[in-house]
């Protein structure tokens, strides 16, 4: 299946998927120094992921993710349609 972008002024595309990992942390109440030790992952991998710069994520990464804040992938991402 293939992932829907929207291509934007910039010629950079805009995913339609959110990425909500800063608000199960908050939470949690953990930090991202925490979550990083637990996953490990670096802070600078973690960062970019929990702003929504990344553009991909390893099974195993969002599995660690999962077992540290002790959630599902669907907790952690949301589709947002243009469409409202």
């Amino acid at each position: 299946m293939a992932q829907r972008c929207e291509k934007s002024k910039n010629l950079r595309y805009k995913m339609a998927i959110k990425v909500r990992l800063n608000v199960v942390m908050a939470e949690r109440n953990m930090s991202l120094n925490t979550l990083s030790q637990k996953v490990g992952i670096t802070l600078a991998n973690l960062s970019i992921l929990k702003n929504g710069k990344g553009k991909a994520i390893r099974f195993s990464t969002l599995s660690a993710l999962c077992e540290a804040l002790e959630c599902q992938p669907g907790d952690l991402f949301e589709f947002q349609s243009d469409e409202k």
